[in-house]
């Protein structure tokens, strides 16, 4: 909301806000009048428990939705932990993120479902997690105009300006693969490449103490990745299959921490409630400011018609020559009047396309075991998880997600139907 306030020319709109949780609904639409106060502009804000109210009508969509709320963050790092799957985050790929897409996926169906019925002329954009795995299952599904959206592309570049000295603006870039997993293939600055300066920063102790396994990975694969090195160490079989690899290579919090989103997630959730609460009693500040999330500037590019581009998961139709046609991939963008326009980005250097790859036939198991309702297909993305193949046999991977589905199962209804 406060993007889009801040936002030039989109002076008046509505924002219809939608939570099956009611007392968090209030709070959304409380903070956002607020906002919209601040602002000066002519918005107005609409609330509803029943999506169904909220969508006729709607021109964009922002899809953030945690289904079955907290009750499943113990037993999604847990029990893999028993069998040594270690993870730090685990919301999109490996057990947790498997799981995780088997709950939110049948949700998510049924949002699409009432969004073709009720504002087929809608721009979707999902932020919900595991990204890439739901874009994928709204693109197979639906012919709504969908895009995956993070925020690790324009993160992670202004890292990379950070780490080189370099004012952002000068810095020039082309970055792809999938979400989490794309690829600065280069980096530039006046015409010149900036990787030979890049490797000599990796070199300082403390440069490379700020960003360890990203460092590791571009020394030895020859690229930079977007995800924080803590949870893009489970996107690969090197860093978490050992005590002596976490020890060498994790750090606290987002450099690796050991159930990191478990261990923290349900106390930042209850933490930006009260932060909301506070804000609302004059405690504490509002900040009306404009965030580099790509939703506003989508926004904005079609309703002025001036021309962005942004970083986006779409469907690779001939994108990225040497990914899996069909599969969802993270591309440039350009966005104007007439909506989202995806760029030929050409071919991955053959070492970051095998890593890509190796997770787009995972979510592809992850978007048949939901369309199918068939459990195996989901035991069979999980055998295939570069991170639990490189710790558990077979057998041990079967015996871990049987584990996982039953203290799970009170949520996992929709494959028993």
């Amino acid at each position: 909301m406060s993007d889009l306030l801040c936002t030039p020319g989109l002076e008046q709109g509505a924002f219809a806000l939608v939570d099956i949780d009611a007392e968090r609904l209030s709070l959304a639409q409380q903070i956002g009048q607020e906002l919209v106060a601040q602002s000066s502009k002519d918005w107005t804000i609409e609330a509803s428990t029943d999506r169904r109210q909220a969508l006729p009508g709607c021109d964009y969509i922002i899809n953030a939705i945690e289904v079955a709320g907290l009750r499943n963050v113990r037993p999604d790092y847990e029990i893999p932990l028993k069998y040594g799957v270690d993870q730090c985050v685990g919301d999109t790929i490996g057990p947790g993120g498997i799981f995780k897409l088997l709950r939110t996926g049948p949700v998510w169906l049924e949002i699409l479902r009432d969004m073709e019925r009720l504002c087929p002329q809608a721009v979707v954009m999902n932020y919900s997690n595991p990204m890439s795995a739901l874009t994928l299952l709204a693109l197979r599904v639906t012919g709504l105009a969908v895009i995956g959206l993070c925020h690790s592309v324009q993160a992670t570049s202004r890292q990379l300006a950070g780490y080189l000295d370099l004012p952002y603006e000068e810095l020039r870039w082309q970055c792809a693969g999938i979400n989490h997993m794309a690829w600065f293939t280069e980096l530039t600055h006046q015409g010149e490449d900036m990787y030979p300066s890049l490797r000599q920063a990796a070199g300082d102790p403390q440069t490379y103490e700020s960003d360890p396994i990203r460092f590791e990975v571009m020394l030895h694969f020859g690229a930079f990745v977007t995800e924080s090195s803590g949870h893009f160490s489970e996107y690969v079989p090197y860093f978490r299959k050992r005590p002596d690899l976490l020890e060498r290579y994790s750090r606290a919090g987002y450099l690796g921490e050991s159930g990191f989103y478990a261990n923290n997630w349900p106390r930042r959730r209850a933490e930006a409630d009260e932060t909301v609460r506070a804000q609302l009693a004059g405690t504490e500040d509002i900040l009306l400011q404009r965030s580099t999330e790509y939703a506003s500037v989508i926004v904005e590019a079609i309703e002025s018609g001036r021309p962005a581009v942004i970083h986006g998961s779409v469907l690779n139709a001939g994108l990225i020559d040497n990914l899996p046609a069909g599969g969802c991939v993270e591309v440039p963008i350009l966005v104007d009047a007439t909506g989202l326009h995806p760029i030929h980005f050409g071919p991955l250097p053959h070492q970051l396309a095998s890593l890509d790859a190796a997770h787009m036939y995972c979510h592809e198991l992850m978007v048949q075991a939901v369309l199918a309702r068939d459990r195996n297909a989901a035991l069979q993305a999980l055998l295939l998880d570069p991170l639990t193949a490189a710790v558990c046999s077979p057998a041990e991977i079967q015996q871990m997600f049987e584990e996982m589905w039953e203290a799970e199962k009170a949520d996992l209804g929709y494959f028993e139907t």
